[in-house]
C-alpha cells in the first residue's frame, strides 16, 4: 500500500484517502459490456495496493453484484477499509426508472440486506442515495437512520444528490455526516449555493464533509474518446446529453487541452482531473470508478499530483473555465 496523507471526514472518526474506488461500473449495470468477475476482483485488490482505503458502493450497483465482488475480492480485509454504501433507490428490472423509497421500513430492509451481502456487522457510512420520491417526511427517514445507528448497524449516515435547501432540511432533522455530489472540471454546480450551505448547517460546529463523484465526468476526462464515439443501449452514456452534439465536442476540447498539461507533467490525464476535483475547497475526497486494475493505477497517480509543487493549477482552472456546457 502506498503511503499518503489521509483526510479526516469532519465530525466523524473516519479518515479517507483523497481518492476512493467507485463500484458502480464494476456492478455491471448500465456501463456497457460487464466486467468479468476475475478482472473486477483484480481491480478492487489493485485499489488497496495503491493506497485507496475506501470504497463507494450501493444496492443498485448491479443489484448487489458490486457488494458481492467486494467480498470475493477482499474477504476479511473488507473490515480494514471504509465501506460507504447507500439506501433508498430501487429498480424493478423492467427498464422503468429507478425510484427512491425512504420509508423507514424500506431503509431498515436496505441496511439489513447490505450487511448480509457485505458480511459486515456494521456499515461505516450509509448515504441516502436520492431524495425520496414517495413523499416520506425527511424527519421519519432520519429517525430510522438514527435508530439504526443506536443499534450499532451503521456508524455514520449522510446523503447524495441533494441541493442546498434539501441539505439544510436534512441537517435540521439529524446528524448527517457528509454529502456526496457530482463535481468535475466539466460539471461545477457544487461551486454555487451548495458549497456555501456547507458552512452554516443546523446543528454543526464545522463545515460538512463532501465526497464528490464523477470527477472524470463519466470518462469524458480520460482522453479516450473521439468525436465519433458511440455507445450501446446498455450504456447510460448513450442517453447522456453530455456525450452528444456540440456539448460533447466542447468537452473533448477541454479534455484535449488538459491532456497537453498531463503530458508535460508525465501523468495520466485522468489522475490530473481527479486531483483537480480532490483539491477544491470543501472537498474531502473524490470517488473514481474503474473497470480494470490499470485504470486504478492511473487514477491513483492523483495522490502524487496532489503532493507536487509544479502543477500549473491556474492554467488548469482556465481550461475548466473555458467549458460552456
Amino acid at each position: 500500500m502506498i503511503a499518503h496523507p489521509l483526510r479526516p471526514l469532519p465530525g466523524t472518526d473516519l479518515s479517507l484517502s483523497p481518492v476512493g474506488l467507485g463500484c458502480w461500473a464494476l456492478g455491471g449495470l448500465w456501463w456497457g459490456q460487464p466486467v468479468a468477475d476475475a478482472e473486477a476482483i483484480d481491480t478492487i485488490c489493485a485499489a488497496l495496493d495503491v493506497g485507496v482505503n475506501w470504497v463507494d458502493t450501493a444496492p443498485l450497483y448491479g443489484h448487489g453484484r458490486a457488494d458481492e465482488l467486494l467480498v470475493r475480492a477482499l474477504g476479511p480485509r473488507l473490515r480494514q477499509i471504509v465501506v460507504a454504501t447507500k439506501v433508498g433507490v430501487h429498480w424493478d428490472g423492467d427498464g422503468a426508472h429507478a425510484h427512491s423509497d425512504l420509508r423507514p421500513a424500506s431503509i431498515v430492509a436496505d441496511i439489513d440486506a447490505s450487511l448480509r451481502r457485505l458480511r459486515l456487522d456494521r456499515l461505516d457510512l450509509v448515504q441516502i442515495h436520492w431524495p425520496c420520491e414517495l413523499g416520506t417526511p425527511i424527519q421519519d427517514s432520519i429517525a430510522a437512520l438514527v435508530e439504526l445507528q443506536g443499534l450499532g448497524k451503521i456508524a455514520h449516515f449522510g446523503a447524495c444528490n441533494y441541493d442546498a435547501d434539501g441539505l439544510r432540511q436534512l441537517a435540521a432533522a439529524g446528524p448527517i455526516a457528509c454529502l456526496q455530489t457530482p463535481y468535475s472540471l466539466l460539471r461545477r454546480e457544487f461551486e454555487g449555493p451548495l458549497r456555501s450551505a456547507l458552512v452554516d448547517l443546523p446543528g454543526r460546529q464545522e463545515p460538512l464533509g463532501v465526497v464528490v463523484y464523477e470527477p472524470l465526468c463519466r470518462g469524458l476526462l480520460t482522453g479516450k474518446f473521439s468525436a465519433i464515439a458511440r455507445f450501446g443501449d446498455d450504456d447510460l452514456r448513450a442517453r447522456d446529453d453530455r456525450f452528444k452534439g456540440p456539448t460533447f465536442l466542447r468537452a473533448l476540447t477541454v479534455a484535449s487541452r488538459l491532456q497537453l498539461v498531463a503530458r508535460r507533467l508525465q501523468v495520466p490525464v485522468s489522475a490530473l482531473a481527479i486531483a483537480w476535483a480532490a483539491r477544491q475547497p470543501g472537498v474531502t475526497a473524490a470517488i473514481a470508478g474503474a473497470k480494470s486494475a490499470q485504470q486504478v493505477v492511473e487514477n491513483a497517480r492523483a495522490f502524487e499530483i496532489l503532493a507536487r509543487q509544479d502543477v500549473p493549477w491556474p492554467e488548469i482552472d482556465r481550461i475548466a473555465g473555458s467549458f460552456r456546457g
